[in-house]
């Protein structure tokens, strides 16, 4: 069976999890305890030699960037719904999970981390990047369904988590109409699994 090695309130791990979910395909969540430092301990390490989650253990394909996993597991089960297509469409799908491993991590997940964890980042720069990036993200969606068009994608379930969760790190979704439509049709999909909510941020 396939292993996702997770933290529940981790949105990398999340993506993940949800690909699965949308894929059909059985797989087992393990907990990894990371206010104990269990990601840094030598046996995890062996599987993530930067000790984080998520972690993708396929039957000893041992994979570990969320957006990584998810060309995995797009390629290895995704069949026809998820293929990547031709170049041009896998370059605009790559572009996305750019985005994601960019202006998203520094953005609102940032943000977030900064008020669901207390990490000691700038709040009011993750909050600035994360109103930058939604701005244009709205625009984009005036003409199309999904980031890539008019079919979800793995870009739209690496994007997702972060931005549905923005509102934990303190950044309002409400002036962005296109986002919260595109929001709802990820949540739509069949077997849809959600991350775990956390109390909301003071919005301005």
């Amino acid at each position: 069976m396939i292993k996702l090695y997770r933290h529940a309130l981790s949105g990398h791990a999340h993506r993940v999890e949800l690909f699965l979910s949308l894929l059909g395909l059985e797989h087992e969540l393990v907990d990894v305890d990371l206010m104990a430092g269990a990601h840094k301990e030598a046996e995890f390490l062996k599987m993530h030699p930067f000790g984080q989650v998520p972690v993708l253990d396929d039957n000893g394909v041992v994979l570990w960037d969320s957006n990584g996993i998810l060309v995995y597991l797009a390629r290895t089960y995704g069949g026809e719904a998820w293929r990547l297509g031709s170049a041009q469409n896998e370059a605009a799908i790559q572009g996305w999970l750019s985005i994601a491993a960019g202006p998203i991590a520094s953005g609102p997940a940032s943000a977030r981390l900064v008020t669901v964890f207390g990490a000691n980042l700038d709040h009011d720069v993750a909050k600035a990047r994360a109103t930058a990036l939604f701005e244009t993200m709205n625009k984009i969606l005036d003409d199309q369904g999904y980031l890539v068009g008019e079919k979800v994608t793995i870009a739209d379930i690496a994007a997702y988590t972060y931005i549905a969760h923005a509102p934990e790190g303190g950044v309002s979704l409400q002036n962005y109409p296109n986002i919260q439509i595109w929001i709802s049709k990820i949540e739509a999909l069949s077997n849809f699994v959600g991350m775990q909510k956390t109390p909301l941020s003071d919005v301005a």
